[in-house]
């Protein structure tokens, strides 16, 4: 039998590496600038300890309103792993990180750079 698979974060995401994940997977619908407007996808600056949906003057799914989770590492980490599963009805349209070292190293770049 394959061994279960762990929905557990890797320590020590590194932020440089997640920066060029951001500017490849993310920047075209994002941005991470303090005060910057949206996208096609909401300003992620001061996502850490935001409710979903909730990002002032983004228009949002009522999925993603109704989700009601506060981001975090861990939250983010099984998001960002599959999106649509996560939230049913999202309109963000990205797939996923499957590889779990990856997602590690992008949400230590959103921390570092989307922090209050």
């Amino acid at each position: 039998m394959p061994p279960k698979k762990s929905n557990k974060m890797p320590e020590g995401g590194d932020a440089s590496k997640g920066k060029k994940i951001f500017i490849q997977k993310c920047d075209q619908c994002h941005t991470v600038v303090e005060g910057g407007g949206h996208r096609t996808g909401p300003n992620l600056y001061g996502l850490i300890g935001r409710k979903t949906g909730q990002a002032q003057g983004f228009d949002y799914t009522e999925a993603n309103k109704k989700k009601g989770i506060t981001w975090a590492e861990d939250t983010l980490y099984t998001y960002l792993e599959n999106p649509k599963k996560y939230i049913p009805g999202t309109k963000m349209v990205f797939a996923g990180l499957k590889k779990p070292k990856e997602r590690a190293d992008l949400i230590a770049y959103l921390k570092e750079s989307s922090s209050k």
